[in-house]
């Protein structure tokens, strides 16, 4: 007990980072007392039905069944041109949307019953993942740029519109699992890379590690198919870090997917028949190469991206300029985030008819870490107190400027 409790696991910079946290639990409950009952719609309602009857054993979310057709519940228009089935998500999506009303009257009550329970009993899901994200997001960057980096991305992630609209389901959908499981997906993976050089079994020894990756992915890909993409990403920043272990890292890779297949498999009540005919009906990988020649998908992206971060619309561009010129910067703890985000803007593009935020989103937290490791290493040339002037003067303008918007809601 005592070699827990250590003043490097729970010290000031832990303490700091706990109060960044509250401040953003703060701010995403007002924004959940803010929603009135009567704004929910028929997308919502479909969702939390889905969920209520699986976990009543009427059916598989996302699937046809003869308890969505009872409840005449209204489908969503890409679940009803897909024959029934959720072309995006898996049932994983809707249990975690309906898993806090499991001990409730059911939807059978009709419309009143959800908009009786809307509000902090459907949102408490995603205000614990946001501050899960938010914490693991803190302990990345602290771990790859130090406190000052850590802050900064804390900061940024915890005074963002897009973050907390996402972790208090204001007027989007709830896709801070898919956040979350990304982040983890990505990050776990180069983890378990810097230790497959220890003197010892390393893919026996890293068994906590690889279930958190398989956590992770069946998360990522659960609340989101197209996300599998994940899974080539993780194996190849694997084999960057490690090459001379590349048998070891495959193994930790197949066993994390097998773990995640496994819990997929749970999410779909152990039917594999169902599940095989959901995951034909699924959109895994949707490339529409016209999208790129369409100025609109750009703008579109730029915009929602200003409108989900803008004081991280105002730092990347700067943060961009420093690692193209600056060849310090140019390291792997930089570059892969980097490359996630480069990434997740492509299959935004791509995909520009997926619902919600999708990729913005999961791309938004790397956006963060990016931006805090060019920071960290800006503030350690001899300009240091310049630089912290600016970088700490446009972080509490624009969360300023956040909260004030927020109390305008």
């Amino acid at each position: 007990m005592n070699r827990f409790f250590t003043r490097e696991r729970f010290g000031h910079p832990q303490f700091i980072a706990g109060l960044f946290l509250l401040a953003f639990l703060a701010q995403a409950g007002w924004l959940t007392s803010r929603k009135a009952p009567t704004e929910v719609d028929a997308t919502e309602l479909f969702r939390i039905h889905e969920g209520w009857a699986q976990l009543q054993r009427q059916g598989i979310a996302g699937t046809p069944s003869d308890a969505r057709l009872e409840a005449g519940v209204t489908l969503p228009s890409d679940v009803e041109t897909n024959e029934g089935y959720d072309p995006n998500h898996s049932p994983l999506w809707y249990l975690l949307a309906a898993a806090p009303m499991a001990g409730w009257a059911g939807p059978g009550h009709g419309e009143d019953w959800v908009v009786r329970s809307w509000g902090w009993l459907s949102a408490a899901p995603y205000l614990l993942l946001g501050i899960a994200l938010g914490a693991s997001l803190w302990y990345v960057s602290r771990r790859l740029y130090g406190n000052q980096g850590g802050y900064i991305a804390l900061t940024l992630y915890c005074f963002s519109p897009g973050i907390l609209q996402a972790s208090s389901l204001w007027h989007v959908q709830p896709e801070m699992g898919a956040a979350w499981g990304s982040f983890g997906a990505v990050f776990t993976s180069i983890a378990v890379a810097h230790t497959l050089y220890a003197p010892r079994e390393v893919v026996l020894w890293n068994w906590r590690r690889t279930l958190l990756l398989g956590l992770s992915f069946a998360l990522a890909i659960g609340c989101q198919f197209s996300l599998v993409v994940l899974a080539p990403l993780g194996l190849g920043f694997m084999l960057y870090l490690a090459p001379d272990r590349r048998r070891a890292a495959a193994s930790i890779l197949t066993t994390s997917l097998v773990i995640a297949f496994f819990l997929l498999y749970a999410a779909y009540g152990f039917h594999l028949g169902v599940m095989w005919q959901s995951l034909r009906h699924a959109n895994f990988v949707v490339f529409e190469s016209k999208s790129f020649a369409l100025a609109g998908g750009y703008r579109q992206l730029i915009a929602q991206f200003g409108l989900a971060s803008p004081v991280a619309l105002l730092a990347l561009p700067a943060g961009l300029f420093a690692y193209a010129l600056w060849p310090r910067t140019r390291y792997f703890g930089n570059s892969a985030p980097l490359l996630v985000v480069a990434v997740c803007v492509l299959l935004a593009l791509a995909n520009p008819q997926y619902p919600g935020m999708g990729f913005l989103l999961v791309g938004l937290p790397f956006v963060f870490v990016f931006i805090a490791g060019i920071a960290a290493d800006l503030l350690e040339t001899a300009d240091r107190k310049l630089v912290q002037g600016c970088i700490w003067s446009l972080l509490v303008v624009s969360s300023a400027w956040n909260v004030w918007q927020l109390l305008h809601v």
